[in-house]
């Protein structure tokens, strides 16, 4: 219990700070330098770009930068989590600790910005306000759900990954990274087709955001659910490939009407040797499961905004799920866990908006 309460509970170390405040000093240590690099635009690579890769990724291999002069006396370093949910927690602590440096400005994920007369080129494809649009997918069963589909003139499925990361690189731009990352449920893109619905221009998409946000908003302030007292069920089934799949939900908070408190689903991946015939854990393994989840329930509490909606066990992996009302905690929680448990169990978890919990619709049974 000793090691798993210090990677999940109270007694966590507290060397992510430590490091954190390591990197700070590194960097004043060579500020001047980097300074006089991005001014001169000369040695970036060598004198600047290279080092402060290696720092960072020595912190989090998740961490990237982007850095420019502000004004002749005053550079700008971003510090992004290139979208990835699980690393931008990391990303606002790292910048929440930087120093104040008179020629400096640091900058936690990419801002919003003004790119009304912007062009962001990629090779051949350039991607302006011209040239992209959008227009909303309305869902009646998931009224909520903010799924929109851009439509980029330039369009051919032949050039479909460049144009796609051409688009996220915009929209980051334009959006800014948190909001990117965290206001659009799905997005498609595509080029302009017959029959599509009135095409939207691209610089009205921060408004649409912000009125569909403040709607959700309204269902959204619950701030507790008590699972004390709700009922689980055990649920058994058997795979193709002969294996057994073996289920505790609980299946009271899956009828809950206030889902849209909790939009965010963390669900956990541990997985371990199991019996080559059953894909079950032996006794001693399964302990170690049940100390894991128990820790992980001991630091994400259902009074506290994340509610453990069950497991299930498989194919040598055991997947816990939870909903949870934001991202962050969960993240910074579960972030030691994949290195500290060792060779023989091996973690993995992902975090991301399911406003509805459809996720979780294996495990409702009808009729």
């Amino acid at each position: 219990m000793g090691l798993l309460s210090k990677i999940f509970g109270k007694d966590k170390p507290d060397n992510q700070t430590d490091g954190y405040e390591n990197f700070w000093k590194w960097f004043q240590k060579h500020e001047q330098q980097f300074f006089k690099a991005l001014k001169k635009k000369k040695d970036l690579e060598e004198d600047f770009f290279d080092e402060l890769t290696s720092e960072l990724k020595q912190l989090n291999d998740g961490f990237f930068f982007l850095a420019g002069m502000v004004d002749k006396n005053t550079a700008e370093l971003i510090i992004t989590a290139d979208g990835n949910i699980k690393t931008i927690p990391f990303v606002e602590e790292l910048v929440a600790v930087a120093p104040q440096l008179p020629n400096w400005h640091f900058t936690a994920l990419k801002p919003a910005s003004d790119i009304s007369t912007a062009n962001i080129q990629m090779g051949e494809l350039t991607f302006n306000p011209e040239n992209i649009h959008f227009y909303p997918n309305e869902h009646p069963e998931y009224p909520d759900e903010i799924d929109i589909t851009i439509v980029y003139d330039h369009y051919e499925e032949t050039l479909k990954d460049n144009i796609l990361s051409g688009i996220y690189i915009f929209l980051d731009n334009f959006l800014g990274e948190l909001r990117f990352a965290t206001a659009v449920d799905n997005m498609t893109v595509t080029g302009r087709e017959a029959g599509q619905p009135d095409l939207i221009p691209v610089t009205k998409l921060k408004d649409y955001l912000l009125w569909r946000e403040k709607e959700f908003i309204e269902k959204s302030e619950v701030a507790f659910r008590n699972t004390e007292n709700d009922n689980y069920s055990v649920l058994e089934a058997e795979l193709t490939s002969g294996n057994r799949l073996l289920a505790v939900v609980n299946t009271d908070v899956l009828s809950w009407e206030n889902k849209a408190s909790h939009p965010w689903v963390m669900v956990i991946e541990i997985h371990f040797k199991g019996n080559e015939q059953t894909g079950m854990p032996d006794n001693e393994t399964y302990q170690e499961l049940e100390e894991i989840e128990e820790n992980i329930g001991i630091a994400l509490k259902a009074e506290d905004g994340y509610i453990n909606i069950g497991r299930q066990t498989a194919e040598s992996t055991r997947t816990i799920f939870y909903a949870c009302k934001e991202f962050r905690k969960p993240a910074k929680t579960l972030k030691d866990a994949p290195v500290a448990l060792g060779k023989d169990l091996q973690f993995n978890y992902a975090i991301y908006k399911d406003k509805y919990w459809r996720t979780f619709n294996r495990f409702v049974t009808t009729g």
